[in-house]
């Protein structure tokens, strides 16, 4: 996990799967979470209010590890994110930023395979650019 500093906090990630601009709740939704090494952290299936059940824990460095104007330590962790139910177009957010004792929490609009042109990915990749702290 990118952070370099001591992983010594604890943050929490929360999704919230849904379909349509009425933000229809998705049950079953399958949830990876990786390090940046592509391990895996944890594996979730959304309930049927299109969330987890707990907020995944996430080990992450502490907000001191970046005070320091002469370090390039990151006060956050990051991790990746796959969103996969049948049917729908799968979604991958790269490098969510994860932050010392608070929750993230990551909105997944999942689009119906239907609705999409045959000649689309399936895939949705959002990369998330690092902050500027």
């Amino acid at each position: 996990m990118k952070g370099g500093g001591i992983l010594s906090a604890k943050g929490y990630i929360q999704v919230r799967a849904y379909t349509s601009y009425a933000q229809i709740p998705l049950e079953g939704v399958a949830i990876s979470i990786t390090d940046s090494n592509g391990d895996a952290i944890a594996l979730r299936l959304t309930n049927r209010g299109g969330a987890l059940d707990v907020p995944v824990e996430i080990t992450v460095p502490d907000f001191s590890a970046g005070q320091r104007p002469d370090t390039d330590i990151t006060p956050f962790g990051v991790v990746n994110l796959y969103a996969r139910l049948k049917d729908y177009e799968a979604i991958e957010i790269e490098n969510l930023q994860i932050f010392p004792d608070r929750t993230t929490t990551q909105n997944l609009e999942m689009i119906p395979l239907s609705e999409l042109p045959d000649s689309y990915n399936k895939l949705e990749i959002f990369p998330t650019p690092p902050q500027n702290l």
